[in-house]
């Protein structure tokens, strides 16, 4: 059996650009976990003296805290400077750029409209920054109901799919006077779904390596299995394996989520030949 890497996969820009701060600022810890990889975050502590504090009230005065590639809720890191703590913001830009545009284009009276999960920690500081609130949706169905101004600004979560971002937008946009449709999908979601997408196409078994958590590795799950059906797996590292998968296949595929590192992928490589090897 054959084993072929995605064309892009893994490490996203701000990915690396966290893990490089983090790397730079030992005897830390990072507010939230920096990146949705518990394996890379084990890494940090034992390498790096990175501590993780999911508490705010734990950072006093003089201490570091590092805000995770999501960002957090805005009154939260206004309460960090508040205190006087050494605040190092690894929020990805690609990020901070809908926690802008939320913030701007309520204070100009839109209603802000945002495409994601709830739940999740880049949304909850999204939604934090427009003044009025926003409705958050994962759906076309979720808008139905909703009571909208007649000018609004939508988002989307940076990890989403374009296809479903495009629904809610076509929605939205013969039913209301103005409409402002923002693209904050990063271009590593795009080339990483392409990639998965153009893969799973040809391959027998599709292995998708990142965070049990992570958005964007939860979408090219779900990519790979609109290709493959029950033949594409989610798994966190090299432990996660079952030889069964293997059985009777010619081609192997992989991608990563954007906080995966290269070494747990090359784990997974490598556990993969040590199983299929005759």
């Amino acid at each position: 059996m054959k084993i072929k890497l995605a064309e892009n996969y893994g490490f996203c820009f701000g990915v690396k650009r966290a893990i490089k701060i983090a790397e730079e600022n030992t005897n830390s810890a990072t507010y939230g976990p920096l990146i949705h990889n518990s394996k890379e975050i084990e890494r940090l502590n034992t390498d790096f003296n990175v501590a993780l504090s999911e508490n705010l009230a734990d950072f006093k005065t003089g201490d570091k805290a590092v805000i995770r590639t999501h960002g957090i809720p805005k009154d939260e890191l206004s309460e960090l400077y508040t205190r006087n703590v050494d605040v190092i913001d690894a929020t990805c830009p690609y990020v901070t750029k809908p926690q802008q545009i939320c913030e701007e284009m309520s204070e100009a009276g839109y209603d802000i409209v945002i495409f994601g999960d709830e739940k999740h920690p880049e949304i909850k500081g999204v939604k934090s920054y427009a003044i009025n609130g926003a409705h958050v949706v994962t759906c076309v169905d979720d808008l139905e109901g909703i009571h909208l101004k007649e000018k609004i600004a939508v988002v989307a979560q940076t990890t989403r799919k374009a296809e479903d971002y495009l629904e809610i937008c076509n929605y939205l946009i013969p039913r209301h006077k103005e409409v402002r449709v923002f693209n904050t999908i990063c271009n590593a979601t795009f080339e990483n779904q392409d990639a998965v997408r153009k893969l799973a196409k040809e391959a027998d078994v599709m292995i998708v390596i990142g965070g049990m958590n992570s958005s964007n590795t939860k979408q090219l799950q779900s990519i790979a299995l609109n290709e493959q059906q029950m033949d594409s797996y989610h798994i966190e590292g090299a432990d996660d394996l079952d030889a069964s998968w293997f059985e009777g296949k010619k081609l192997c595929g992989i991608s990563a989520g954007a906080s995966t590192p290269d070494w747990i992928i090359q784990e997974v490589i490598d556990g993969i030949e040590k199983m299929t090897k005759k």
